[in-house]
């Protein structure tokens, strides 16, 4: 297999080099980028009189037939051919001759990699956003089918007050959200048409490099050459967003996991997305939680892979940069699987209302509210803090319920105190009496959902072409 630069070397490669060397292995997918991008720079040498436009014509059309092989999974990717650049380009000549020499005119690998490299991005980022969306209406319908129900919060997973189930998933909804912003942040950073920066400083040749910008849908082309062949930033930030993201996911498996405990008994996991155990008969494992859980770490590792791998690199390209793509498509692939694991299942997960209402009626949940009310009452925060920290203390060391003091008792406590604070000691009286914009009150809550339906139902998944 001849390679690009084969001319210039009095003797071939040794064996053990190029297995080491060669990318084939894993950028492989991008080759259908490849194609595309080398079809725009076909198109432009024709047009710029560069090349033929016979040629030009003829290019084209053998990479579209290629490129429609490499969709029906029918290419052939040839292990001793060092890339996928030489993987494309031997094909062509294959299939229409000489004519074929002529596409790698007025480019370098080093700026067609990080044009394929860039495309990738911003087709699988698109792809996530959607991913995530998709996520987002599931947790949604989730919410607005449970909307009633009323769990406990935890702070230092400890029971700390009541909230409404799905404003417990509208959290979810929330960080998904900003999820989505980084990710659209980075493919408006990453849309930026490199190619033309040839290997590191542009060319004599009288190129378009606007006109290749337009064919792939790009509104800019990059402003400096050095930097064009140099820069993996869309690629460290695409995986900062994904690390981000899994975090989220993690975050979320982890309350699952928690939540299907028999000590917490909140809900039901689907059968299919639990594994049993291979000596206790009884088990139902959420393996898969605990694997996306476990997943996470490898999205932190891909990010921390290619900060370490640019840290000390000198412009312009260096070859340690093939190296940023395993971690690449690594997230990519792990954080897709676990975005249409997480979508299942909130789709099939159960809520055990009877048990969770057994658990809300604990009077420690609704301390908060006491004190508020001695604050309404014109007591002052500090002193109604403390009442109300003392009061708990008695009651809880002694073994009695709030609800069951007489008023001489509660005013012993402090004189503010009326007969009807004993109706604050209710789920339903706790979440209502919130007032505050963002607060767990249902009125507010069910007029969050029905804005987040509107949002992801509206949500097109992607960024528009124009990047």
């Amino acid at each position: 297999m001849s390679k690009f630069w084969g001319s210039r070397f009095n003797k071939g490669t040794d064996a053990l080099a190029d297995k080491f060397s060669f990318s084939i292995g894993y950028d492989w997918r991008l080759a259908k980028y490849d194609v595309r991008a080398s079809i725009a720079h076909a198109r432009m040498l024709g047009k710029c009189g560069i090349i033929p436009r016979k040629d030009a014509a003829r290019i084209a059309a053998g990479l579209t037939k290629i490129g429609r092989q490499i969709e029906q999974g029918k290419f052939s990717f040839d292990p001793k051919a060092e890339d996928v650049h030489t993987n494309i380009q031997s094909a062509l000549k294959k299939l229409i001759g000489p004519a074929a020499d002529k596409l790698h005119t007025a480019r370098s690998r080093n700026d067609l990699i990080v044009l394929d490299m860039k495309l990738y991005c911003l087709d699988k980022l698109n792809e996530i956003i959607a991913a995530i969306t998709a996520w987002q209406k599931a947790i949604v319908g989730f919410a607005d089918k449970n909307k009633d129900v009323i769990i406990p919060a935890y702070t230092h997973l400890q029971s700390a007050q009541v909230v409404l189930l799905a404003h417990h998933m509208l959290a979810y909804v929330e960080m998904l959200e900003r999820d989505k912003a980084r990710l659209y942040g980075t493919l408006k950073r990453t849309g930026r048409m490199p190619l033309g920066s040839c290997a590191l400083s542009g060319t004599t040749l009288p190129i378009d490099r606007n006109f290749v910008a337009k064919q792939l849908g790009f509104a800019k082309v990059t402003a400096n050459s050095i930097d064009s062949v140099s820069d993996r930033d869309f690629v460290i930030e695409a995986l900062s967003d994904l690390a981000i993201l899994g975090m989220h996911c993690s975050r979320v498996a982890e309350d699952v996991i928690l939540w299907a405990t028999r000590e917490f008994n909140f809900v039901d996991i689907d059968w299919s997305l639990c594994t049993g155990s291979s000596i206790m008969p009884h088990k139902k494992n959420p393996d898969i939680l605990e694997l996306i859980r476990g997943e996470t770490a490898k999205l932190y590792s891909h990010l921390n892979e290619v900060l370490v791998l640019m840290k000390g690199l000198p412009l312009t390209y260096n070859r340690d940069m093939q190296l940023d793509k395993p971690p690449l498509f690594g997230s990519v692939e792990k954080i897709k699987d676990m975005l249409g694991l997480l979508t299942k299942l909130f789709a099939g997960l159960k809520v055990k209302e009877k048990a969770i209402a057994g658990r809300i009626h604990d009077e420690t949940f609704f301390s908060v509210d006491i004190m508020e009310y001695l604050i309404k009452k014109g007591v002052s925060y500090r002193q109604a803090h403390d009442t109300v920290g003392t009061m708990i203390k008695e009651c809880v060391d002694n073994g009695r319920k709030i609800a069951d003091l007489t008023l001489a008792e509660l005013k012993g406590y402090s004189p503010s105190f009326g007969a009807d604070v004993k109706a604050l000691l209710d789920p339903k009286v706790s979440v209502s009496n919130k007032k505050s914009l963002g607060s767990t009150n249902p009125a507010l809550v069910l007029r969050e959902i029905e804005r987040w339906k509107k949002i992801v139902t509206l949500a097109t998944g992607g960024f528009a072409r124009g990047y």
